[in-house]
This record gives structure tokens, C-alpha cells and sequence, in this order.
């Protein structure tokens, strides 16, 4: 990943800039940094705001945080698993440096684990081969027996905390351009998003509340969306020994992985106070730059998706919920429909929404915390009275209803629906649809309406082989399907399908 990459992700330079800079690069040397800096599209200050950020990568074993017996009994494991011989290869799968992957195996070869089967490539490319000797094979065979974990080299749990805490949410700030920009595809009223502008940059929890189909899954969506920052997700941490993966490839997106996934960052920054350049020749690799996770779960969500996952075959930890969305947006939709009461639900998150802290534990009984930092959105169709006491209710700080449309925004989502899917709307057709479900039948409106009703439209048409359109057949047709008969008197029920404004 590029110093570019990572400048752009976070709003300091355009993808321009960075283009004009290596365009200088190319005839005046030098680093990105220093020619973005002589540009001055960003100064020295902003690049080492962000450059802060970065994992710095250790330059030995100790800087590791871990012992030096786990690092070793991972590249036997490694070794053994995967066939590897040569110390690039393990260092690649490590994701440490080949100095510090060298020291390991020269360790084990003193230790009768490995032998040394000769050299690869020419003679100033060459590197030793080595393979495991009987010693070896048992030892790595014992390890796997105790725990199958064979990839990166996890980071410690101290530096995972330290992490979480330099790239917070309160470091991010989500300007009403932005998240404009992120709710523009939905038809809001007036002055709702100087409401939520707030409650999204506050890091705290917050609650959609309202009748189903009327957004409150697009606008926590949108919210997600609006958070443009990098933050770095290690592979796996290490605790007391055991080892947590964390990063997961369903809910993590690798920032700039589209264009340079495989390079490292390198950058200078002059200091202009004392002429002392500030170096960082990349990040360690043991962590990966993402946009900040969004999680979303909802009527699956149980009390032990928030712990730690022991699986007793690999004899590793996957990581909970909330620690994959760390430094993010954690969505809980559909919250009191879970199989898990809302009131023990709750109970679980008192602690970390008010001391923005969470305790966790592992199967060997050893008991921890980290900071808990990610915006926690509840989202439900449920009345917040009926799920809620008034002391959960304090810590939520924010509380925002998701109303039925209006009659005017009712009818510009209709329009839009329409534009969308490229079907003509005929300038009869809304008076007709008012005038036979919501006035005759008493209905309210919902907005994600047009969009069932056009999309049951464009189904009949694809079925006929027809061309879409919209006229009083049609529309009977799909009110049809927006209701279901079985009310007193076989009146009619309104399904209310999930959807987009």
C-alpha cells in the first residue's frame, strides 16, 4: 500500500496530486512525500499526522512483543505445513522482516530443528535453504496438536490497544459535505442531517427508531459509508499465549488494494523546527490498512457472538463482533428481534457504551480488556419504550426517528424510483395509487412503497416479455403483493418489505 494511497483514503491530497508528484518524482528524485510537500498540496505537518498512524515494524525480535520461542514454534509450524525453505518465504508468511525471520531460524538450527540444505539463485541473490530435521518435524507436529494457527505472527495485545487508541473515531471528523454526499440516493426531511451530522461525529450510540420501510437501514448504511479514514486491523493478536484473529476479509476492505496491494510505505518529512528529517521506512506488516469496518448483524445476533469463538479443533480464537468492527460502525438492525431478550442484550453493552471499555475472556479463564471505540447504531421498528429502560436510554445520547414520508416526499421518491429503473411515469398514476390503497384502505405511506411497487412491475414484465409500465392493471397487480389477506373481516395486512427509499 502507497504513502499515496494512503494520503488520498484519507482526504489530505487528491488522486491528482499524487499523480502530479510522481510525475516530479520521476525528474527530480526524491520521495512522494518530499514532492507533494514541494508542490504544496500538503504541508510537512499534515504528512506526519497521518504518517503517525502507521504500526511502526520491529527491527528485532523484541520489538515484536512476542517471545521468541512462538515466533519460532510458528515458522516450524509454517515450515511444516507449507514446505517452505527459504527465509523470504517465511518471512512473506510471517509478514516479518527477513533480518528478524533470519535470527529465528539460525536459533532453530542451533537447536538441531532445522538443517541447512545449500543455496538458491545466482551468487548475489543467493539465500540458504533450510528444511526441518527429524527434531523438527516432532516439534512443529507437538505445536500443531496444541494450536493450528500457521499465519502472520500476531501482535500483542498491549500494542493492539495502543492502536485502537491512536486511530479512535474522535480522530475522524464526518463533515456535512460528506455525509450529504452519503444520503443523497434517499429522500429525507428537512434538517435531518444537522440532526444525525452530530450524532456521527460523536462516537457514541445511537438510536433509529420509527415504522418499518421508511430507511433506517439505508441511513445507518449511509453512515458507514461516511468514514473515509485508514485504520490498521492486525491479522491476530496474541494473549497470554493464545492467538485471536481479528482481521477478516467479509468485513474488512484493504484500502488501495485495487491498485498497489503488495508495496509498502516509505516516506520522509522534513522538519522544518530543527532540520532533523523524520524517517518511517514503512509499517509492519503484521497489521492491514482498511477503511474503517462496518458490521452489520441483525435478528441472528446472540450474546455469544460477542465473545471469543474457541474453536477446539484449530485451537485458536476468532474474534467477536465488536472487536472486528473496532475503530468503527457496529450495526445492530432489527435490534429486539434477536432470540436473545433485548433486556440481556443491553446488559451486555452497559459497560463498554458507558466506560467505553470492554472486558473479554478466554476459555483458560484469563480475563482482559481494550478500549471499545465504534459508533454503535440500534436500529428497530419496535417502540424504544417497550425494549429499553430509562437508564439504557441515558446512554444513548442520541435518538432519532425515522418518520413516514410526507405526502410531497412520498411522491418525489416515487419520481426517483422511476428514473432510476427508466420507467415512465404517467402524471395519473400517483392520484391513482393515493386514491385506491391509502384512502380507500386507510394505509399509511412508506417510502420503500414505489420502489416495491415498481419492482413488482418490472418482474411481471420480464415474465410477460413485455415492456415495463405503469398504469392501473399494473399497479393493482403490485399493491396485490404489498398486501396479504387475513385480518378481521379477511381485511387486508400490509407486509412491510425491507427497502430503499
Amino acid at each position: 500500500m502507497l504513502l499515496g494511497d494512503l494520503l488520498v483514503a484519507n482526504g489530505v491530497v487528491s488522486r491528482e496530486d499524487v499523480r502530479k508528484a510522481t510525475e516530479r518524482q520521476k525528474t527530480t528524485g526524491g520521495l512522494l512525500g518530499e514532492n507533494l510537500i514541494a508542490l504544496e498540496v500538503v504541508t510537512a505537518e499534515q504528512l506526519q499526522e497521518v504518517i503517525a498512524t502507521f504500526p511502526d515494524p520491529p527491527k528485532n525480535i523484541a520489538d515484536t512483543g512476542l517471545k521468541a520461542s512462538f515466533i519460532e514454534t510458528l515458522v516450524l509450524k509454517l515450515m511444516y505445513v507449507h514446505g517452505y525453505e527459504m527465509p523470504t518465504e517465511v518471512a512473506a508468511a510471517l509478514k516479518l522482516s527477513t533480518t528478524i525471520t533470519n535470527e529465528v531460524l539460525d536459533s532453530a538450527r542451533d537447536k538441531g530443528l532445522l538443517e541447512v540444505l545449500g543455496s538458491s539463485g545466482a551468487m548475489l541473490a543467493s539465500e540458504l535453504r533450510f528444511a526441518l530435521t527429524g527434531k523438527g518435524r516432532d516439534w512443529a507436529t507437538e505445536a500443531l496438536e496444541q494450536c493450528q494457527y500457521i499465519g502472520a505472527a500476531p501482535v500483542p495485545l498491549s500494542a493492539y490497544c495502543d492502536q485502537i487508541e491512536r486511530q479512535a473515531m474522535s480522530t475522524e471528523r464526518v463533515s456535512q459535505e460528506v455525509l450529504t454526499r452519503n444520503v443523497s440516493h434517499l429522500v429525507l426531511p428537512d434538517g435531518f442531517i444537522d440532526h444525525l451530522g452530530p450524532a456521527v461525529n460523536s462516537g457514541r450510540a445511537v438510536l433509529l427508531y420509527g415504522p418499518p420501510g421508511n430507511g433506517k437501514s439505508s441511513i445507518a448504511e449511509a453512515i458507514g459509508a461516511s468514514f473515509e479514514g485508514i485504520v490498521y486491523i492486525p491479522y491476530a493478536i496474541e494473549v497470554d499465549g493464545q492467538v485471536i484473529k481479528v482481521f477478516d476479509p467479509t468485513v474488512h476492505d484493504i484500502a488501495g488494494e485495487e491498485e498497489e496491494p503488495k508495496k509498502k510505505v516509505r516516506a520522509i518529512i522534513d522538519d522544518d523546527d530543527d532540520d532533523v528529517p523524520l524517517r518511517k521506512e514503512g509499517i509492519d506488516e503484521r497489521w492491514v490498512g482498511c477503511k474503517r469496518p462496518v458490521m452489520i448483524t441483525g435478528g441472528e445476533l446472540t450474546l455469544d457472538m460477542l465473545d471469543f469463538r474457541y474453536d477446539t479443533t484449530s485451537k485458536f480464537y476468532e474474534a467477536p463482533l465488536q472487536v472486528k468492527a473496532m475503530n468503527g460502525v457496529f450495526i445492530i438492525d432489527d435490534f429486539g428481534r434477536q432470540t436473545v431478550s433485548p433486556k440481556d442484550l443491553l446488559n451486555r453493552w452497559i459497560i463498554p457504551l458507558e466506560k467505553r471499555v470492554d472486558y473479554l475472556a478466554l476459555h483458560t479463564g484469563k480475563k482482559f480488556l481494550i478500549p471499545f471505540d465504534e459508533l454503535v447504531i440500534f436500529s428497530t421498528n419496535l417502540s424504544p419504550a417497550d425494549l429499553m429502560d430509562e437508564a439504557f436510554l441515558r446512554r444513548i445520547p442520541y435518538k432519532i426517528p425515522m418518520e413516514r414520508p410526507s405526502v410531497e416526499d412520498f411522491i418525489q421518491i416515487f419520481v426517483r424510483v422511476c428514473e432510476e429503473k427508466k420507467i415512465e411515469l404517467p402524471e395519473d398514476l400517483i392520484d391513482y395509487v393515493f386514491d385506491s390503497f391509502y384512502k380507500k384502505q386507510g394505509e399509511k405511506l412508506a417510502s420503500h412503497h414505489p420502489r416495491f411497487i415498481v419492482e413488482r412491475i418490472l418482474d411481471k414484465s420480464r415474465y410477460t416479455g413485455g415492456e415495463p409500465y405503469l398504469d392501473h392493471a399494473s399497479v393493482d397487480f403490485a399493491l396485490k403483493n404489498l398486501a396479504i389477506r387475513g385480518g378481521e373481516d379477511n381485511e387486508p395486512i400490509i407486509v412491510h418489505n425491507p427497502g430503499l427509499n
